[in-house]
């Protein structure tokens, strides 16, 4: 996330809004929850740099639990999400995908002892790259990884569940062309795969759209009902 777009249309966190009843502690992390335990079927959504706080991907979890699920936004960076101005270099350094990796499994693990019999993840950008990983595990039973940041051809061979790629044509660090080969690898080792890239949308939209960009806000929700039949299809 060192180039321009990752940092771009940074959301605004109104400390006043932010719902402090709906904060669990999850796998020893804060976590924004949504829906109830009770139906079985877990989606945990892993932020951007921005991190869980951010009122678009509180939102979004409000939506995937109105269809059924259980959500959990945890706060992978322990409440030190990026902040625009400080080097994107810096940040990363004390922000690891692999330990990002480390936190989703003990989630993950958390969830299965609470009662989820199925766990699906999605990860935006930097919980993209994260997923990926996660991924590789066979611990989860459906992915959606979102306008992520690098993924290479090494990640896509080792990655064992459905996985759906929701990409943007204007990405810097995931390009549709490698989101596509990443799907060819996924399929000729048989592992169930949905691509789709998104025309005239940039890396970070699906959580970050302005709302006064109609273009961007119908390709998000797009996005968003995409990221749900994908879930629901393995899931339900």
């Amino acid at each position: 996330m060192s180039g321009r777009q990752c940092c771009e249309n940074p959301p605004v966190v109104d400390s006043g809004s932010l719902q402090e009843d709906r904060i669990e502690v999850i796998g020893g992390l804060k976590s924004y929850t949504a829906g109830s335990l009770l139906s079985k079927l877990a989606v945990l959504l892993i932020a951007d740099a921005f991190g869980y706080e951010a009122p678009k991907l509180r939102k979004l979890a409000d939506k995937v639990a109105a269809a059924g699920f259980y959500v959990v936004v945890p706060d992978f960076y322990y409440g030190d999400p990026y902040v625009p101005g400080i080097p994107a270099s810096s940040w990363l350094s004390n922000h690891q995908e692999e330990k990002g990796c480390e936190d989703a499994r003990r989630v993950v693990a958390d969830l299965k002892s609470k009662g989820a019999s199925a766990i699906g993840v999605a990860g935006f950008c930097w919980g993209g790259t994260t997923l990926s990983k996660l991924s590789t595990y066979g611990e989860i039973d459906a992915a959606v990884i979102l306008h992520p940041g690098p993924i290479s051809d090494d990640d896509g061979h080792a990655i064992k569940v459905p996985t759906a790629i929701l990409g943007a044509e204007i990405d810097e660090y995931s390009p549709p062309e490698q989101m596509k080969r990443i799907g060819e690898i996924l399929s000729a080792k048989s592992v169930d795969n949905f691509v789709k890239i998104y025309p005239g949308v940039v890396h970070g939209w699906t959580v970050r759209y302005k709302d006064d960009d109609e273009h961007a806000v119908k390709s998000a929700m797009e996005a968003h009902a995409d990221m749900l039949d994908w879930f629901t299809k393995y899931l339900k």
